[in-house]
């Protein structure tokens, strides 16, 4: 049998006294990432077992508004490439991509 690799990908985040995230950080060693800093971090799990999904949603205290909806939306659209490349279902994923050029025209994202 033959040997497997590991690669890791770290997440370090600092928190207030109210455990409020005041940084966060990542770094991925296979990609030639240090401790990047980061204002938001979005993760997704599947749990196979129990056929749901474990969400961790962190941002900073100063993470700009303005920038938090830039973010969704291309998390949104970012989603809608992942679910075409799993699941090559077009007209899913355009109408995922229509929902997105809708969030972006009615949060004004696009001029």
């Amino acid at each position: 049998m033959s040997k497997s690799e590991t690669s890791e990908i770290k997440f370090t985040i600092e928190l207030d006294e109210n455990k409020v995230p005041e940084n966060l950080t990542w770094s991925a060693q296979d990609g030639g990432i240090q401790d990047e800093a980061a204002k938001a971090i979005m993760l997704s799990i599947w749990n196979s077992e129990k056929k749901e999904s474990l969400r961790i949603d962190l941002w900073t205290k100063d993470m700009p508004v303005d920038e938090m909806k830039i973010f969704i939306y291309q998390s949104l659209l970012a989603m809608a490439d992942t679910y075409e490349r799993a699941t090559n279902d077009e007209k899913m994923t355009e109408t995922m991509r229509d929902f997105t050029d809708y969030f972006a025209e009615k949060l004004e994202l696009k001029k």
